[in-house]
């Protein structure tokens, strides 16, 4: 019974000072009232406030600071989505298209709006990835590894291109949760690699031109030929 309403009023805790986030009584970065104030004003007691304050901090929402009391985090999309990754490794090993259908799905419009905020820096840092690649591919081995860190960085470039810091944040918590596929494909399948990189050559060359139907179009086709190669091996 006593475990019942402390988790009852944690709950209360969390919904509380989400509530204040919203309304705007506390702000990123903004200091919590102490301890005896904030269990008075939400009406509970200081072990379940401790416990609502400790449940938001590993959720990235408040950070305590030794000393010095508890604050609003930055409420980065990148900290906050993160436990969305942890989720997607708990997924079993079968059906793993699916992730790379939402990531597709995600991405593609991601190249869309990149293509038209890009900037030449941004530019440069993706061609050079792509350099760095070729360089890769003429050896006669290979380091598969380094050619897939590359192809992560590339796609990550573009998705912070796009300018949407909660969009990039979904894509970094499924993308990275894609590599061990990626990886294995890369391995597997002969000309893969290779079959990657001049699809990453086009979706440049869309987004070097600002075009974004391009760059949707031909970022899709790229990570279907990921999907495609999933589905095979489901089915085989």
């Amino acid at each position: 019974m006593t475990t019942g309403k402390l988790l009852s009023q944690t709950d209360v805790v969390i919904e509380s000072i989400r509530q204040m986030l919203i309304d705007g009584r506390l702000q990123p970065g903004g200091r919590l009232p102490v301890e005896k104030d904030l269990a008075a004003a939400l009406g509970v007691s200081r072990n379940p406030l401790r416990e609502g304050v400790r449940a938001l901090s590993m959720m990235g929402v408040l950070e305590t600071r030794q000393g010095d009391g508890t604050y609003v985090t930055k409420l980065d999309p990148a900290i906050l989505l993160a436990p969305l990754g942890f989720v997607v490794d708990l997924q079993n090993g079968t059906g793993t298209h699916h992730l790379h259908a939402v990531r597709r799905i995600l991405e593609t419009e991601a190249a869309a709006s990149a293509a038209l905020r890009i900037d030449a820096a941004e530019l440069e840092s993706a061609a050079e990835l792509l350099r760095l690649n070729e360089a890769e591919l003429k050896r006669d081995e290979p380091d598969h590894e380094t050619v897939i860190e590359n192809d992560i960085t590339f796609h990550r470039i573009i998705a912070e291109a796009a300018g949407n810091p909660v969009l990039a944040a979904l894509i970094a918590a499924l993308g990275g949760r894609t590599t061990r596929d990626r990886l294995r494909r890369s391995i597997s399948q002969p000309g893969a690699d290779e079959t990657s990189h001049r699809e990453h050559l086009s979706i440049l060359a869309a987004l070097t031109a600002g075009d974004p139907g391009r760059a949707r179009t031909r970022m899709a086709a790229h990570l279907f030929t990921v999907e495609d190669y999933l589905v095979e091996q489901d089915e085989a």
